[in-house]
């Protein structure tokens, strides 16, 4: 850590008013020093709260040494005490709810409802990961060669770099984190700029509470443009854990590879939901407009196409019409908010370009389309909730993983032309299918192209031991449960010649 700035500033404590401004390297603190900073806005103030370090190649570089080091004696920790540590976060977590809900408020314009949700869902995560060091045990395999026995055994893959994104920061960091962690592995985290706080720094906080061994988890808050690259393409990476972006993803996968790491990659989406006309419509529209305006649908796993059959269009674009213009909309820190803002204005703008672009090709705008005041806000990101229709596969709020409120309806006439219509994309992360019939439902979602498909509700659904991934330009392994475990681990086999062999020579 030779050519890093150390200097201390103390650790923050756990809440909205702490200063964050601080890399964890080595299990240190380290203020600014000479590095630039980097502003953390409050979306729905659009005023700043905190700064954070522009970290540097050198932070780094000095984040992987810490990590190599401390992984080397974390191996070799009994099961017990790893699954102890992450036990102590889940504790910790619990124990500060409310703070870490109000910072996912304040960083990343979470409504009440959202945070809450991510939250616990996060809480599961780590849950579930206490129980993974005895879990990741080996097995004994029959051998063709007479008086030999196969063991075939998981040891930790090494260090993990973890990316995460910023619409989840907590969440989606988290589920990398400590699987990783309780399975023997040092971390390296890349937190979002947008998030840095949520998406690494508290993690690193929470870690630190909780006793982990200095630079078993590390935080180097940075621009991806000036140290992603070196953050998945370093010479000591061992699995790359990123979610975010398929453009993205598709270069950090390619550092990562470049480095004989191995790619977790879980990526852009553009979820259809399939609207048979057996289905129950009052149902299928609320779980519809769940599945798009949540958290702004700024939710990879949202409904980015409502496909229609023709003879219930006219009736579920009506209904989803009238739940879009109900829903509460502006700063989440109003707790009756459920459509907060965009995460920053050049994600405000695009979604309104592609609303705009979308109604120029024909398409009907029956509600929403612009943004939404909020008091002391000159320029708000707040985006009215936007149903669509009169819509074709190619316009650009179809064709788009929009990632806004927006809820673009499409018409099919038979169960044939929605199956062509929900793969007619590069993505296959997420889709819903509703229908009054389980076998009919399940047909068609076996025809999906898609790693989730979820029948009689809507798609935004994660659970802690059930494997969380795509197919097609989606992504490429799986989280959770047993996939990550997979993932995070290597397979040894170790052949033992009991009984004396006899050699050709």
């Amino acid at each position: 850590m030779s050519n890093v700035t150390k200097t201390e500033g103390g650790a923050p404590d756990l809440d909205v008013e702490s200063d964050w401004n601080r890399l964890f390297v080595g299990g240190e603190w380290l203020g600014p020093g000479d590095r630039e900073t980097i502003t953390v806005e409050d979306p729905s103030t659009r005023e700043p709260w905190g700064e954070v370090p522009a970290g540097t190649v050198d932070d780094v570089d000095a984040a992987y040494e810490a990590a190599v080091s401390a992984q080397s004696t974390w191996a070799d920790r009994d099961p017990s005490e790893r699954a102890a540590l992450v036990d102590r976060v889940h504790e910790l977590m619990e124990d500060h709810e409310d703070a870490i809900a109000e910072l996912l408020q304040v960083e990343s314009g979470s409504a009440q409802l959202k945070s809450t949700v991510e939250f616990q869902t996060a809480v599961a995560d780590v849950a579930e990961a206490t129980t993974m060091p005895s879990r990741a045990g080996g097995d004994i395999r029959d051998s063709t060669i007479a008086g030999k026995e196969n063991l075939v055994k998981r040891e930790p893959a090494g260090v993990v770099a973890v990316i995460p994104p910023w619409n989840f920061p907590l969440h989606l960091a988290i589920r990398a984190v400590a699987p990783a962690v309780a399975l023997g592995n040092a971390v390296v985290i890349k937190p979002a700029s947008e998030t840095p706080v949520t998406s690494g720094l508290v993690i690193a906080k929470l870690f630190e509470m909780a006793g982990a061994p200095s630079g078993l988890v590390n935080v180097v808050t940075g621009r991806g443009s000036s140290i992603g690259d070196r953050v998945a393409g370093h010479p000591d990476v061992d699995v790359v854990a990123f979610t975010g972006s398929t453009e993205v993803g598709r270069h950090v996968a390619k550092q990562a590879v470049d480095s004989l790491a191995f790619p977790a990659m879980e990526l852009g989406g553009n979820g259809p939901s399939v609207v048979l006309e057996d289905a129950d419509i009052d149902n299928a529209v609320s779980g519809s407009a769940f599945g798009s305006f949540s958290h702004q649908g700024q939710v990879c796993i949202s409904i980015n196409r409502h496909l229609v059959h023709e003879s219930v269009y006219d009736e579920f674009v009506e209904g989803l019409a009238a739940k879009a213009e109900m829903l509460p909309a502006g700063s989440v820190h109003s707790p009756a908010t459920f459509v907060g803002p965009i995460i920053n204005e050049s994600q405000r703008d695009q979604i309104l370009n592609y609303i705009e672009e979308t109604v120029d090709a024909g398409a009907t705008l029956e509600t929403g389309g612009g943004t939404v005041d909020v008091d002391g806000v000159e320029d708000s990101l707040v985006v009215e909730p936007t149903v669509l229709s009169d819509v074709t596969n190619d316009m650009t709020a179809a064709c788009n993983e929009h990632f806004g409120p927006v809820a673009p309806v499409i018409p099919f006439s038979d169960d044939e032309e929605a199956i062509e219509l929900a793969n007619a994309t590069e993505y296959g992360l997420a889709a819903s299918v509703w229908s009054g019939d389980r076998n009919r439902a399940e047909d068609v979602a076996d025809e999906i192209d898609a790693g989730m498909v979820h029948i009689n509700d809507q798609p935004i659904n994660e659970e802690p031991d059930v494997p969380f991934g795509g197919m097609k330009a989606s992504g490429i392994g799986r989280f959770h449960g047993d996939a990550i475990v997979e993932e995070l681990t290597e397979t040894k086999w170790i052949s033992v010649q009991r009984e004396q062999r006899s050699f050709p020579f």
